[in-house]
């Protein structure tokens, strides 16, 4: 694949310096700031000079001209600005083309439809009542203003009558539309280090307007210095646009290649985490996205620290008056990171959050105009595919379809963290990215169907379906999703065919003596099987394993520089043992101990054969002692049980009715009388949930770790599959693909993304 190392080095200048767009509403209201020394005439004067040279043609001033649904933000930009030229009597051609502007949108202002900025009913009713204090001939008739300051009246009394924290630092946050009526001394309580109120721009001018205070200057000052003559709407977000940015890469799936930029955003994140820096801590969608971020690649946090956002103190933020969407969003992405039991921050915040987010797509269902930020496909994603069930393509596929180029944002009024060309630069390299990937999935696909029936595997006695040809080849190609791992997709793909197979063997079709036969076969090793008294089912699938063993060992020879062979052999015995036992147990219909059951049932799920092999093939070097660690035994062994519980729960009511014993059957059989089968179900369950935090703490842990992240990343990958496969039913055994495996079809075999530039 030619890789566009264009886009690539113009996305990697993102990371050196932040492009906030600039805001004519938040420079207006620096424009109308009076110099102290001299009254008459504006403080900054090239405020005034940067308005005159921004208005669009058709007489609006704002980011979003043009919108059909976001006129609302152009009429408060226009208002502000043509206010602001007027206050100082400069630019009459453009206040008069404002007006105009104005006269011919004006319905807008009371249109439901309209997506409105933070504050509008409050803050243009308030500019229109300056405006008319200046004698400025506003086209606004009495009936819209009457409705106007109507709304304004109800919105007050409404937050009044809570008279919440929330509400407060609202009201703060529109300072400027409140004017001589504000509480100032409660309003600068809202005051940041930086000297802003709220990281707002018109804000922090209104403020200084009224109060002269020093720091407030300052932090205009070095905005106006920064951004040449103009402000953004809100500063600093560097802190949570590099986190963005970042987050941006890995959901198109195109981190990898920023992997020494996104450390060092990392780095940098995880030093002001310490430092408890406010552009982090006071606003709960950064610190969502670097709590998140942060445990993810592994960096040592507690989630104590996210108990600030607990559910009655984010109603005490500004997000949290407004209900914030995209907050709330974040905030439950955060949640499902728990690597502890019974941590009941994280919990707390997953239940109301989650909540919250389907209560949301309910109603938003009902509504024909979507929110601003065309949030809603990330929110139904979120809700539908929890961090546990959620694969990598799947992310891709999804944020891919629904990537914007030019994003924007709104707050007093919209803004955008991306230009558009870089943007442009992402959606491009994801897309072909993307579509390497399903060539490389089709290549590996058209390999393994070759393998199948080269392999003999179509001529035994017992039919293998294709349904289960389907799973064997998707479990591997989402566990193993990058393009260039093609031996270890395929070794994934044919060892997980050869366990449906084998297990079929023992658990259905075969008889005692095949049973015996395969088993011994696998422990001779070097043997003619054709000299063997076996039947033609044996014959054909030892001589599939030994073929497969032999060709996986070769390609981990040259990747390791050492031998596997022998490893690969113990696995496959090790699994035929544990089948052989099952077998055992159910025609001689003993009832194992717990205690004899559990061992042999987590290497009876075959995890062993189905992932080790691949671990081999993926790149990192992996010695004999880090195989035979505990780190590395532990993975094995957590991974193995979480899977083996989700397949007993699931399983339980078929292989009750099949004669067969599980975990839950078992439980039932030795607490009869003394817990319920549901009772029983709820604890597995509860367990299911435990290993599954253990396995995410073992694979994040950097501390001590003796095996490489991205082996450790597989363990983790399949017990995201083993979630989703499991998620409702007993969907292995099925005779047709259930839903959450069209998913992953679509993801890795679908048609391609076309780019629209």
């Amino acid at each position: 694949m030619v890789l566009l190392e264009g886009n690539k080095e113009r996305i990697k200048k993102m990371f050196d310096k932040v492009e906030l767009s600039a805001s004519s509403y938040d420079t207006a209201w620096v424009a109308m700031i009076p110099s102290p020394s001299s009254p008459q005439a504006p403080l900054f004067p090239q405020t005034l000079d940067w308005l005159l040279e921004n208005q669009h043609k058709d007489g609006s001033w704002g980011l979003t001209h043009g919108n059909e649904f976001l006129t609302k933000d152009s009429l408060l930009s226009t208002l502000a600005s043509v206010l602001a030229l007027k206050h100082w009597n400069v630019g009459e051609l453009q206040t008069n083309k404002g007006l105009q502007y104005i006269e011919s949108n004006i319905a807008a202002a009371l249109d439901d439809k309209q997506f409105s900025p933070i504050g509008f009913d409050i803050i243009f009713s308030h500019l229109i009542e300056s405006a008319q204090k200046l004698d400025l001939n506003l086209p606004v008739g009495g009936s819209h203003l009457q409705s106007l300051i109507r709304k304004r009246e109800l919105e007050l009394k409404r937050g009044w009558e809570s008279n919440s924290e929330g509400w407060k630092a609202y009201l703060a946050y529109i300072s400027e539309g409140l004017g001589k009526s504000q509480n100032w001394e409660m309003a600068m309580k809202f005051q940041r280090k930086n000297g802003s109120l709220l990281n707002s721009p018109a804000t922090t001018a209104a403020a200084f307007t009224h109060l002269n205070n020093s720091q407030c200057f300052d932090y205009l000052l070095s905005l106006l210095n920064k951004y040449d003559n103009t402000v953004p709407t809100v500063h600093p977000l560097d802190v949570y646009a590099q986190l963005h940015l970042v987050d941006c890469l890995e959901k198109l799936g195109i981190d990898r290649y920023f992997q020494e930029e996104i450390q060092s955003v990392l780095d940098e994140t995880y030093r002001l985490w310490q430092q408890d820096d406010e552009d982090i801590f006071l606003e709960p969608t950064a610190c969502a996205v670097a709590f998140r971020l942060l445990r993810l690649h592994g960096y040592d946090i507690s989630s104590d620290e996210m108990s600030r956002f607990s559910e009655d103190k984010f109603c005490n933020t500004l997000q949290g008056y407004l209900k914030d969407v995209g907050s709330i969003l974040e905030l439950h992405k955060s949640s499902q990171i728990v690597l502890h039991s019974n941590d009941s921050v994280l919990e707390e915040h997953s239940f109301w959050t989650r909540q919250f987010l389907e209560e949301y797509l309910s109603s938003s269902s009902e509504n024909a105009h979507k929110p601003f930020n065309n949030i809603d496909h990330e929110v139904r994603y979120a809700v539908r595919f929890p961090n546990q069930t959620s694969l990598d393509r799947i992310l891709n596929r999804t944020s891919i379809e629904n990537y914007k180029v030019d994003e924007k944002r709104m707050l007093k009024t919209s803004y955008s963290l991306l230009n558009i060309e870089t943007g442009q630069d992402m959606l491009e390299l994801a897309v072909q990215d993307f579509n390497h990937g399903l060539s490389m999935y089709q290549k590996d696909l058209q390999q393994f169907s070759k393998w199948f029936m080269e392999s003999g595997l179509d001529k035994l006695h017992f039919e293998v379906s294709k349904t289960k040809l389907g799973y064997s080849f998707m479990t591997a190609a989402g566990g193993l999703s990058s393009p260039e791992h093609s031996e270890a997709r395929l070794a994934w793909a044919k060892n997980g065919l050869l366990v449906y197979v084998a297990d079929d063997l023992y658990d259905v079709w075969g008889f005692q003596e095949e049973q015996i036969h395969l088993l011994s076969l696998m422990e001779k090793w070097d043997v003619d099987v054709s000299k063997e008294s076996c039947s033609e089912t044996v014959k054909i699938l030892f001589l599939a394993l030994k073929a497969t063993i032999c060709e996986i060992a070769e390609q981990a020879s040259k990747v390791q520089g050492r031998s596997v062979l022998n490893h690969l052999i113990q696995l496959w015995v090790d699994v035929l043992r544990s089948f052989m036992k099952e077998a055992e147990w159910s025609r001689n219909k003993s009832v194992p101990t717990m205690e004899d059951y559990e061992p042999n049932s987590i290497v009876s799920l075959a995890m062993g054969v189905i992932v080790l092999p691949s671990l081999y093939l993926v790149g990192p070097k992996l010695p004999h002692d880090t195989i035979q660690s505990d780190e590395y035994n532990q993975l094995f062994e957590v991974l193995s049980f979480y899977g083996r519980l989700l397949n007993d729960v699931n399983g339980y009511k078929r292989e009750r009715e099949q004669g067969k014993l599980n975990s839950v059957a078992l439980r039932v059989i030795h607490e009869s009388g003394v817990v319920t089968e549901e009772e029983i179900i709820k604890k597995i369950r509860v367990k299911i949930d435990d290993k599954r935090k253990e396995l995410m703490r073992l694979v994040l842990q950097k501390e001590g770790s003796v095996v490489p992240r991205e082996i450790k990343n597989m363990f983790w990958k399949m017990a995201k599959l083993l979630t989703l496969i499991y998620k409702k039913d007993d969907v292995m055994h099925e005779n047709e693909m259930p839903q959450e495996m069209f998913n992953i079809k679509d993801a890795l075999l679908g048609d391609p993304i076309l780019f629209n530039n």
